[in-house]
């Protein structure tokens, strides 16, 4: 293989890892992933930052490769700001998916829980339909687990609001609309 094709090769997976992640990325974790080195990985990087910045072909992309936090995240540009604005308030006013409604009423009924937890629940990743309530107001972060340092989420007041309820304590039971909860939680009391 060719050094030119191996580095459009490894461009492309620092890209689709830094797409996936939401978080910075650390060189070690893409060391982990990658299997190279740190310095080909940095000046891999670097590359990236300055295609994304249009340094070749004049092009300025939209979004952008910064270092930050010991690790490279992609962001979108501040002067495409106004744009992102609308876009997301018009995401507002739109219905939820399946997704987010079934995202919504995990976190509704396990308050607070973590992004992990929900995903465990779905059995699907539920990273963007987090996003996706909390960019709406429906859920915000509330404190952190202890042991793990994962991010807890919680219900908001405009939560209630749209549901006409005072307090989370007036959701509807659960157990009644499932069949079987009511053994489940007997059987589950008594090997306590």
């Amino acid at each position: 293989m060719t050094q030119e094709r191996y580095q459009s090769e490894l461009f492309g997976q620092l890209e689709a890892l830094l797409m996936v992640t939401d978080e910075p990325i650390t060189l070690d974790q893409l060391t982990k992933a990658t299997g190279e080195t740190p310095e080909l990985l940095e000046s891999t990087l670097k590359a990236i930052q300055r295609d994304y910045d249009g340094d070749a072909t004049g092009i300025r992309r939209g979004f952008q490769l910064r270092h930050v936090a010991g690790g490279w995240r992609l962001y979108t540009r501040a002067e495409h700001a106004e744009a992102i604005t609308a876009f997301m308030i018009q995401g507002a006013t739109q219905k939820l998916s399946q997704a987010g409604l079934e995202a919504l009423a995990v976190i509704a009924y396990l308050q607070p829980t973590t992004r992990s937890r929900v995903a465990q629940i779905r059995g699907v990743n539920s990273d963007s339909v987090i996003k996706t309530l909390l960019t709406r107001g429906l859920i915000g972060e509330n404190g952190t687990e202890e042991l793990t340092g994962a991010v807890r989420y919680s219900t908001t007041d405009y939560f209630l609001e749209l549901l006409g309820l005072n307090s989370i304590e007036e959701l509807p039971k659960i157990s009644p609309l499932l069949p079987g909860v009511d053994e489940a939680t007997k059987m589950a009391e008594s090997q306590e």
